[in-house]
């Protein structure tokens, strides 16, 4: 446990960070844009998580391989799968920028935007597309150093970069009056400084890049092999946010009021949960370093001690949220606008009651990512997240429960799909590892 906790702090670190970024721009604006231009980052920020999933779980799938790799101590095997997974994740990131401009006009139909909420957003989502690059270059190598046990230089890179990112919100909007353009300016210009500085690091200082162009051949298997984990990985993110999505056009139906407490409210739980879904990712890490090796024995002991250790965070920030839910929100909302705050309040009240349950469900993506099953992730993710969007549009439909039906379609997706995932793992994977 101190190794696995030493490697995850750093990556808890890094990730609050890093929603710094968006979290910058709610803030700022809230309070100085109004609740229509709130209304309008807030849904930005839904979409962009999805889109920027799609990056992250190809990335989070090559770290995957990195790591088992490492793990054999397959150092021509490993620079191979670097090659490999670098040209194919940047090829699909080409494609997702254009696609993200060609479909600018759709998304106001998509996701049911007020009319007078659109036009903020509009010019939100044109600038903040243009750093869809930035993110994959962050996130690829981040992935890469972390599969080699180094979680502490991509911390250092969003640290700064979340400095400037902040600094540079309150110039763009407070002094050169940009609006909500400035924030997504501000946003984009700290990702490239992150981007490309982890990936200079990365080819000078890492000895996995050297003669990494001359000398490494890629072959069909590799490319199936990174493909294999890399699109499960990705599936398993981008069908897990597009639920989201899905959940942000049905708030969006209920009015810009609604949209800025959702907004506000999901940012707080988004912060609230992100440390153990960054544990999950590194005892991800841990169990994908020793299945290569082929050391059992360590992936037991670190499989009780992850399951201990998130247990008992979820329960201290589950208190902690349900006591602080008012002034969290009062640090977006207004504190006039009281019934915003209070329908905020409720969804926290709601989500926060259950992070336990989607605590167990980042262990379970990480282990079965980590031991080769990648698909049952996605499967998992299909269950919670087919359940939260379907009991979402059923619940709110009932005029006596109207959003709170959103609110609570989510803990219970969670439950349903931790059941399946512990049912599996103790009838066909315990068996295996022990």
């Amino acid at each position: 446990m101190p190794s696995m906790l030493l490697f995850a702090v750093p990556m808890i670190l890094g990730n609050l960070l890093q929603q710094c970024y968006n979290i910058a721009d709610t803030l700022i604006v809230g309070k100085y844009l109004g609740t229509d231009a709130l209304a309008a980052v807030g849904s930005s920020f839904t979409l962009m998580t999805f889109l920027t999933s799609i990056l992250l779980g190809l990335c989070m799938g090559s770290g995957a391989v990195f790591s088992i790799r490492f793990g054999k101590q397959d150092e021509e095997g490993l620079k191979e799968g670097i090659l490999a997974s670098f040209f194919l994740i940047a090829g699909i990131t080409i494609l997702l920028n254009l696609l993200a401009f060609l479909s600018l006009n759709h998304i106001r139909t998509f996701l049911q935007v007020p009319a007078e909420v659109w036009e903020s957003m509009r010019k939100y989502l044109i600038v903040i597309f243009g750093g869809i690059t930035a993110t994959f270059l962050y996130n690829y190598f981040a992935s890469f150093l972390r599969a080699v046990g180094n979680s502490v230089v991509p911390l250092i890179f969003l640290a700064v970069c979340a400095l400037f990112n902040i600094v540079l919100d309150l110039f763009f909007v407070l002094v050169l009056k940009r609006g909500v353009a400035g924030a997504a300016e501000a946003t984009i210009i700290s990702q490239y400084i992150s981007g490309i500085g982890i990936a200079l690091y990365s080819f000078l200082r890492c000895p996995q890049f050297s003669g990494i162009f001359r000398n490494c051949r890629i072959r069909w298997e590799c490319i199936k092999e990174i493909a294999n984990f890399s699109v499960m990985t990705c599936i398993q993110q981008s069908v897990m946010n597009l639920g989201i999505l899905m959940v942000q056009g049905l708030v969006n139906s209920f009015g810009a009021g609604i949209m800025a407490a959702f907004a506000a409210a999901v940012k707080i739980d988004a912060f609230a949960y992100m440390p153990v879904q960054d544990f999950g990712n590194a005892f991800s890490t841990f169990i994908a370093q020793n299945y290569g090796a082929g050391n059992k024995e360590r992936i037991q002991k670190g499989l009780k001690g992850a399951i201990l250790v998130s247990f008992l965070f979820c329960i201290i920030i589950s208190s902690t949220v349900w006591i602080f839910a008012r002034p969290l929100m009062e640090l977006f909302i207004n504190k006039s606008e009281t019934q915003i705050i209070m329908e905020g309040i409720r969804y926290l009240h709601i989500e926060g009651a259950f992070y336990w349950g989607i605590g167990s469900l980042f262990l379970l993506y990480g282990l079965y990512r980590a031991i080769a099953i990648p698909s049952m992730s996605v499967v998992l993710t299909v269950i919670s997240l087919g359940t939260r969007v379907g009991l979402a549009y059923l619940l709110s439909a009932v005029p006596a429960i109207g959003v709170a039906g959103i609110w609570w379609a989510i803990p219970i997706g969670w439950i349903l799909a931790d059941t399946v995932g512990i049912l599996y793992y103790r009838k066909l994977v315990c068996p295996i590892l022990i």
